[in-house]
């Protein structure tokens, strides 16, 4: 019963959370947060990926060239750890589906024992009104039809600065962009993480979301907006507790 009580008052508790922080901001617009070190978030985790064998470069005597450089003069674009780097968010995805399946199927089935060993004169008497040439008679039959539809169409246009947090073994960059815009009483967050090459980034000091591996993109936010929209939190627990 310990076990029940607990089990029904998580819920509670986990909503109560939610609506203080929301009470706390009745009357004026939700608390934007603090500008942060992203390698500080308790979520933050270096990234570890398999790495080519490191290569030392030869000093050359007299070479106006120096081994890794990508220019004889200084690159602007972003490089190191702390750097600003320009993400391009455009995502601009289209998807028509449609399915049509159609099954039917029909039996018969018959069987009776016309001759047994001459037995078969004694069926009708242990079985009222059998017959010995049909005994057994069944048929069946099974229709099914489907049909599925999907259309869907997504368009996510937008940029935002983000921070190289680490420069991997093999050159490639971490990039941590967050991005909160306040309006009235509605705040906007974008978060863009993931995995950029330094020969993918523009001269403008820009990088296009697709050149990004492992790319995370989040677009959502809270406010009045958002919490008429949102389903309340004991209607989502009974969507998924729910059986019927």
């Amino acid at each position: 019963m310990n076990r029940f009580g607990l089990a029904m008052l998580l819920p509670l508790a986990l909503g109560a959370c939610g609506s203080l922080t929301r009470l706390s901001e009745v009357g004026r617009p939700p608390e934007m947060s603090d500008i942060r070190d992203p390698t500080k978030e308790a979520s933050y985790r270096p990234l570890s990926m398999p790495m080519p064998a490191g290569q030392t470069a030869q000093p050359q005597v007299g070479s106006l060239w120096r081994n890794g450089s990508r220019a004889f003069f200084k690159d602007q674009r972003a490089a190191n750890v702390g750097d600003i780097l320009t993400v391009l968010v455009n995502i601009t995805d289209n998807a028509d589906l449609k399915n049509n399946s159609t099954a039917s199927r029909t039996g018969s089935e018959t069987m009776g024992i016309p001759n047994l060993f001459g037995f078969e004169k004694t069926i009708p008497k242990l079985l009222a009104g059998a017959s010995a040439s049909n005994l057994v008679s069944a048929s069946s039959a099974n229709a099914n039809g489907g049909t599925g539809e999907v259309k869907r169409t997504e368009t996510v246009t937008m940029r935002v600065a983000g921070i190289i947090t680490q420069v991997l073994p093999n050159g490639n960059l971490v990039v941590s962009a967050h991005q909160e815009v306040r309006v009235n009483s509605e705040l906007r967050q974008l978060q863009v993480t993931g995995v950029v090459r330094p020969q993918d980034i523009a001269s403008d000091n820009t990088v296009i979301h697709d050149r990004m591996a492992e790319a995370r993109i989040t677009y959502g936010g809270r406010g009045q907006l958002t919490d008429v929209q949102t389903p309340r939190w004991g209607q989502q627990v009974l969507d998924v507790v729910a059986p019927f």
